[in-house]
């Protein structure tokens, strides 16, 4: 029987019994990778600064802070109770190759499962660097830190929240509910900017809100009211319309997953927030099935979608099953690069390379690593 387990932690669980330490990445297509960074905890998201440096959210190591005794509402088992701490940090890599660290004590938070979760992406928005938050909350051991999205100095370090997107998650739990892998908190994941906003997306209640620069939420859609507890994990966007992945049950059922094209109706008059109005601004126009566990989607040079998948064989979640895949202009779903190990973010550089974040969702401390690639584009 299918089960609804859908967070990174329930899949790690599985993964450990794997020796993940002598597995490499292999069998790329169509060229060879070169690491650009390693020795990162839990790489995610990534993101090119307006400086060409490239900027890496990092999961962390979590802490031993719990809350399992207090009276907030925990992740039930086996994923949960998480413990907290402060580990989570923002890597760069310069354009000479040098790695340091952009700013620090990020909330992070483990799960008894072993998962990692803190700096879940990063994104620049007119110049200035945000971060989304997933380690935060009660309920992830970090009390006194919340999920949300964060602003950053680049250059000194420091940060604040603009946005509390765990008191939005809790007074907006979205159509879908069920006890069996809630998150009070939320697992935010995805972030990308569209005119003027930062796009979000929180897998477990399949809900996609748009925040203002100062702070303010409003929901874009409730992917859960139509399509039901799929896990939407990722947005691009294109033409003005969001291209979004979806990660959908554990154990994995092969080309299950899809990708949602959403619209908004020509008679939406745009609000008070550029780009954007009241709840409910977009609807699934349409989708494309054939995907398997998707983590991320981008477009490319080629203005083809690019989408990367953690694990492709059936059942639970192994290193060197992941994969990038993109749409051709026929509709074919094509293999671009394969052998990765449960990778967690993906984005194009201004090089017109591919980089990939690769054992995002291993639990080790140090084996994160970005991996560049050489992308023969397609017609």
């Amino acid at each position: 029987m299918q089960s609804k387990t859908t967070t990174w932690a329930a899949a790690i669980s599985f993964a450990l019994s794997i020796s993940l330490a002598s597995v490499t990445a292999s069998g790329q297509t169509p060229s060879e990778f070169s690491v650009v960074a390693s020795g990162l905890n839990a790489p995610r998201g990534l993101a090119f600064g307006p400086d060409g440096d490239l900027y890496i959210a990092e999961g962390g190591t979590g802490g031993s802070r719990s809350t399992a005794s207090t009276q907030c509402q925990q992740v039930p088992g086996p994923v949960g109770p998480y413990k907290g701490g402060t580990t989570g940090t923002i890597s760069k890599v310069d354009r000479t190759g040098k790695v340091s660290i952009v700013a620090s004590n990020f909330p992070s938070t483990v799960a008894t499962s072993g998962d990692l979760s803190s700096v879940a992406d990063i994104a620049f928005l007119d110049g200035k660097l945000y971060a989304l938050i997933a380690g935060g909350g009660c309920s992830h051991g970090n009390p006194q830190m919340p999920n949300g999205i964060a602003l950053v100095d680049r250059n000194t370090g420091k940060w604040h929240m603009i946005s509390d997107l765990s008191e939005y998650a809790m007074v907006h739990p979205g159509k879908y509910d069920d006890a069996a892998d809630f998150e009070p908190d939320g697992v935010w994941f995805h972030m990308t900017p569209h005119k003027g906003q930062l796009l979000a997306v929180e897998p477990n209640r399949g809900i996609i809100v748009s925040v203002t620069p100062d702070g303010r939420a409003h929901e874009l859609i409730d992917v859960s009211a139509s399509q039901g507890h799929i896990v939407p994990t990722s947005i691009a966007v294109h033409n003005d319309d969001l291209y979004v992945g979806n990660l959908l049950y554990f154990p994995i059922l092969p080309q299950w997953s899809r990708i949602l094209r959403l619209s908004r109706p020509n008679n939406i008059v745009d609000g008070a927030a550029p780009g954007f109005n009241h709840q409910g601004a977009y609807y699934v126009a349409d989708s494309k099935a054939g995907f398997t566990t998707v983590m991320a989607a981008a477009f490319g040079p080629d203005e083809l979608l690019y989408v990367l998948e953690l694990s492709d064989a059936a059942g639970f979640p192994a290193p060197g099953n992941g994969k990038v895949v993109r749409i051709q202009r026929s509709g074919k779903i094509e293999e671009v690069v394969t052998g990765l190990n449960v990778p967690g973010g993906m984005t194009w550089g201004p090089d017109g390379r591919l980089y990939i974040s690769d054992f995002s969702a291993a639990p080790t401390p140090g084996l994160g690593r970005i991996l560049r690639f050489d992308v023969a584009f397609g017609y």
